[in-house]
């Protein structure tokens, strides 16, 4: 199942990469675990890309996705030594919205699901709210919080990245 939603997630994007009427856009971006995440995961560091289009005059709308990688800490358990915990992966598939408050600034939204990769890590609802800095005509500073909710766990992560436009 995963295999068959990772493969219409990049028919999506190959799609849509070919309209010339969108932005692609793609960053970079690193984060700490917070909330049941940052018990077990030391630090995050992620690729996202995504194709928007003008809905209106200061509202753009379309398809993001990516990757997040979160690696595992050492857990200390005492008397009985120590536990690696494995490194989590994600990707995202989601709907992207982008309203612009001014030239410089925007909020956004990317809402969907993250599809887990590796043993442990099943994928969930995924939700990411973001707020964006202009520091050249394609190019923000981007700061974001995600969540995904992965069968009882909370991943959450808190992200300061770079986006550029292509």
């Amino acid at each position: 199942m995963k295999k068959v939603l990772l493969f219409a997630a990049f028919a999506v994007f190959a799609f849509t990469a070919s309209s010339a009427q969108g932005q692609f856009r793609a960053g970079i971006n690193a984060g700490l675990p917070i909330g049941d995440a940052g018990d077990f995961y030391s630090f995050n560091v992620g690729l996202d890309i995504s194709m928007l289009w003008e809905v209106a005059e200061s509202f753009e709308a379309g398809v993001a996705s990516g990757y997040s990688h979160s690696f595992g800490d050492e857990i200390d358990l005492g008397a009985f030594g120590t536990i690696d915990v494995e490194d989590a992966q994600y990707i995202p598939i989601a709907a992207a919205a982008r309203y612009m408050l001014s030239e410089q600034f925007s909020l956004g939204a990317d809402i969907g699901y993250a599809l887990g990769i590796g043993d442990g890590v099943d994928g969930g609802f995924y939700y990411r709210p973001r707020v964006a800095y202009g520091v050249g005509e394609n190019t923000d500073i981007i700061f974001s919080y995600t969540g995904v909710s992965d069968d009882g766990f909370t991943f959450n992560t808190i992200n300061l990245g770079v986006d550029f436009g292509l």
